[in-house]
C-alpha cells in the first residue's frame, strides 16, 4: 500500500457552533442525517459535528482539495469499537477511484475548544 494523500483540518468550536445558529439548514447541507445523531436518537453535540466537519475538510485535502465534491457525500461513522470510519458515495467516491484510493483511516479529536481530524488516503 502507498499514502496517496493526507489532509488535517481544525474547527473552532465557538465559532463553528455560531455559524450553525447563524444559518438556518446548515447543519442539514454538511451532515447525514446518521452524521447528526447519536445511536441513541439523540441530536450529537456541537463538539462532535465540528470535528466530523474538520473531518470533512481533511478529507477534500487528501484528495488534493478538487472543487464540487459534495459534503453529503462524505460520512463519518463510528464502529462499535469506537474507532472512526469514512463512508464516501458520488462525488468524493468518483475522486477517491480516480486517484486510486482502496483504504482510508481517519482519527477525530476535540479539546480546549478546538475540533480536529486528519484523514489518510491508501492506494
Amino acid at each position: 500500500m502507498s499514502i496517496i494523500g493526507v489532509g488535517i483540518d481544525v474547527a473552532e468550536i465557538e465559532r463553528f457552533a455560531r455559524s450553525l445558529e447563524r444559518t438556518p439548514g446548515m447543519a442539514e447541507r454538511l451532515f447525514l442525517e446518521s452524521e447528526l445523531l447519536l445511536p441513541s436518537g439523540e441530536r450529537r453535540g456541537v463538539a462532535s459535528l465540528a470535528a466530523r466537519f474538520a473531518a470533512k475538510e481533511a478529507l477534500a485535502k487528501a484528495l488534493g482539495a478538487p472543487g464540487g465534491l459534495r459534503w453529503t457525500d462524505a460520512e463519518v461513522y463510528v464502529e462499535e469499537s469506537g474507532q472512526p470510519r469514512l463512508r464516501v458515495t458520488g462525488t468524493v467516491a468518483a475522486r477517491a477511484a480516480e486517484l486510486g484510493v482502496q483504504v482510508w483511516h481517519v482519527s477525530l479529536s476535540h479539546d480546549a475548544g478546538v475540533a480536529s481530524a486528519v484523514v489518510v488516503a491508501e492506494r
